[in-house]
């Protein structure tokens, strides 16, 4: 297959595709892709403009060399002769712009080369990195790795996925089942295979002793641990919780309902001076209550404004996940145990947030009931955390292959 010229090269600034297919793959966590990352990190650190991407510092100190040498103790093996796939052919989500780079990562880490088509979207942060990475490549510093990655642009339009797809080891796919499902027709070689990270959906179980139980210090930081996680990406990442629950047995209904107050004042508090709310967002979370009503018994929380829109479920439906909106649009059940979230939990379920509540607690939850879904239960604040485990997947042994030698 030819070249597609229509798509347009971030990064590096030419390239021989010919050449580039000549790859030589690295060993999981190999010494030089390490330095590289840990340069980059730092490059992008020192610069003063970071402060303004809170994303782009989580993403430097994910990349820094201390990091990543623990993260290589808990995924190699010394005992085990893991090399590279080859070329990985990235596609990023439109919803969260950082996600490029920890996609990115992942596939260096695990010894591959890699082309990443970045969202079609202009972001900010997107090109912040971008720059840095030019800066190291224009120091000369690091040149074997740095030749090993390629982004690109390009929208729908553009024969570039085909072409991408036609020498593709592994093409990782972030997006929606339709996104998906189209990306699917352009063909790959045999030997190759998608790694796809659909739409997902997120919850919270919340115990509301745990907020009854903290000062206002605490109470203040839980607020901005589940800004964080809510409406820093809009709620749109699939990792942002849209149906909390409250567990109830602990606390009478007058205590369930200080603890709800304390809490969801706090987070109003918070949004009211940080989120810049779009007008057609409070219409979006005024059609999807009146969606929701129609189909679940349920009632409306009072809250002062727009801000937080809370819709408290009387009953569990069969599928809650469908009655979602951006920007603040909450529902809420209360519940005993967190074995009544079990009946709904489909492979549709990717992360629960989760406040107040052992880490026993959750792992009888997971085991007894016998989860089809759900593949990440972290704290309220984490949920947007990157790891190298991601959606159930180990990504350095899902890019990376066993060489067995008898």
């Amino acid at each position: 297959m030819q070249p597609s010229s229509n798509y347009q090269l971030l990064y590096p600034t030419i390239i021989a595709w010919e050449e580039y297919q000549k790859y030589t793959p690295l060993s999981p966590f190999a010494d030089e892709v390490v330095e590289y990352l840990n340069a980059l990190s730092a490059s992008l650190l020192k610069d003063r403009e970071s402060r303004v991407y809170p994303d782009v510092i989580t993403f430097a100190f994910f990349c820094r060399k201390a990091n990543l040498l623990a993260q290589k103790e808990k995924y190699t093996s010394a005992e085990i002769l893991r090399l590279g796939r080859g070329i990985i052919f990235h596609i990023a989500p439109s919803n969260v712009p950082i996600n490029f780079g920890y996609s990115l990562v992942a596939g260096m880490l695990a010894g591959n080369y890699n082309i990443v088509r970045v969202s079609s979207k202009q972001f900010p942060q997107v090109d912040f990195i971008i720059k840095h990475m030019h800066k190291l490549n224009e120091a000369g510093e690091h040149a074997n790795v740095a030749k090993s990655i390629v982004l690109v642009r390009y929208d729908k339009t553009s024969d570039a996925t085909a072409f991408f797809s036609s020498f593709a080891a592994v093409r990782v796919i972030w997006g929606g089942d339709a996104t998906i499902a189209t990306i699917r027709k352009n063909e790959i070689p045999p030997r190759s295979f998608d790694v796809c990270f659909a739409d997902r959906y997120s919850i919270a179980a919340i115990q509301p002793k745990a907020i009854l139980d903290a000062d206002d210090a605490e109470v203040k930081r839980l607020a901005e641990n589940f800004y964080n996680d809510t409406y820093l990406f809009d709620q749109n990442a699939c990792s942002a919780p849209h149906l909390i629950f409250w567990l109830k047995s602990q606390v009478s209904t007058k205590e369930l309902e200080t603890a709800k107050s304390c809490f969801w004042t706090a987070v109003h508090d918070l949004t009211e001076s940080k989120y810049n709310l779009q007008t057609i967002l409070s219409v979006d979370k005024l059609t999807a209550f009146y969606c929701q009503a129609v189909n679940v018994d349920i009632c409306r929380e009072e809250m002062p404004d727009n801000y937080v829109v809370r819709s408290k479920m009387h009953e569990l439906p069969e599928a809650p996940d469908t009655f979602r909106c951006a920007g603040g649009y909450f529902s809420e059940k209360d519940i005993d145990t967190l074995s009544e979230i079990a009946p709904i939990v489909t492979n549709r379920y990717q992360t629960l947030a989760h406040y107040g509540i052992s880490t026993e607690e959750l792992k009888v939850f997971v085991f007894d009931n016998h989860l089809v879904g759900l593949d990440r239960l972290v704290p309220i604040g984490e949920t947007t955390a990157f790891a190298l485990t991601w959606d159930g997947y180990n990504l350095i042994d899902t890019f990376s292959r066993v060489v067995m030698i008898y």
